[in-house]
């Protein structure tokens, strides 16, 4: 009898102890995560983005977590050694640029640390999954809405993000394959502004001043279409649609929808958006808890959209827009 009570007993433990362990975590403590980012200053999507991160990854929700965030590389890259030395579970990246990764990725595997790429791919395999947006998509959307115009020439200020990062290449590549077969496509002038609306004030100050033609004005994120904007109402040029639907002097595109450019679609002043969605979290928890499979190296694409200022609602803006 006390051979079977002593069994009973043992088998009691070991389902408590699966019991606790259910859902992915460690039975002996927090999930240990390391959130890599760009930091929130840099836009109004990277703000949701890092808030997206900030109230999912919690001790509440069984995580220990820490945060890193710049806008460059190579603190990104010494970072991440960091907090594969001091033993965390889980790096979650989203990488200043697409190269470079694969050595400390290595490291990462060899350590037992998971990895999950979020906003932004990288060219290397060594993840576990990635939950990103189609960067090369947004640039076919943004050569979609200018062709819809049927302009006879597009003459454009190419506005781009910071250099090297999935978010540039993606929206620079296509378009700029657009731009070479076609040679009524011409680049006025194309410029990094790194995300800053200040700078992208100054590139299109600078074209207003050297007299150079152009109008259409594409800029990889709101606040840089912001920025140039300013330029053009300093300048006295008008951009957007007008009530009818015809155009004003120059086509005015960013990248993001945020709540206050979407604004500015329905005002008219601006006439596309491009969506990028900053709602990763939420799928990379479920993955790491392991309520969500996933096969290794799995890419889930955010399913995105573009705006049109003639036909955006406010319901959509309620919907969509950011912030």
């Amino acid at each position: 009898m006390k051979k079977i009570v002593f069994i009973l007993l043992a088998l009691a433990m070991v389902l408590s102890v699966a019991a606790c362990d259910d859902g992915g975590g460690s039975s002996d403590g927090p999930i240990k995560v390391a959130i890599i980012n760009n930091p929130p200053s840099e836009s109004g999507y990277r703000e949701a983005n890092v808030n997206d991160m900030v109230n999912i990854f919690t001790a509440a929700n069984g995580y220990d977590p820490q945060f890193f965030y710049d806008i460059d590389h190579d603190p990104q890259i010494n970072a991440a050694r960091g907090f594969i030395a001091d033993g965390v579970d889980y790096l979650l990246i989203s990488a200043a640029s697409e190269t470079g990764w694969d050595s400390v990725l290595q490291e990462a595997q060899d350590a037992g640390v998971g990895v999950f790429l979020f906003d932004r791919m990288i060219t290397t395999n060594l993840f576990n999954a990635a939950v990103v947006s189609d960067m090369h998509n947004q640039g076919r959307m943004a050569v979609e809405v200018l062709e819809g115009l049927g302009l006879d020439e597009y003459n454009i200020i190419h506005i781009q993000g910071a250099m090297g990062s999935a978010a540039q290449v993606g929206r620079t590549e296509p378009f700029m394959a657009h731009v070479g077969a076609n040679a009524n496509w011409n680049i006025v002038v194309q410029q990094t502004a790194t995300w800053e609306a200040d700078v992208a004030r100054q590139i299109v100050e600078a074209v207003i001043a050297s007299g150079d033609a152009f109008n259409v004005v594409y800029a990889e994120n709101d606040g840089m279409a912001q920025g140039a904007v300013a330029a053009l109402d300093d300048a006295g040029i008008s951009h957007g649609f007008n009530d009818d639907g015809s155009l004003k002097d120059v086509v005015v595109i960013g990248v993001d929808a945020n709540t206050w450019a979407l604004n500015e679609l329905l005002a008219k002043n601006w006439n596309f958006n491009i969506q990028c969605s900053p709602f990763q979290a939420q799928i990379i928890h479920e993955m790491i808890q392991g309520t969500r499979s996933y096969t290794a190296g799995e890419i889930v694409i955010n399913p995105e959209r573009y705006f049109d200022a003639r036909t955006i609602t406010q319901a959509e803006i309620d919907q969509y827009g950011l912030g």
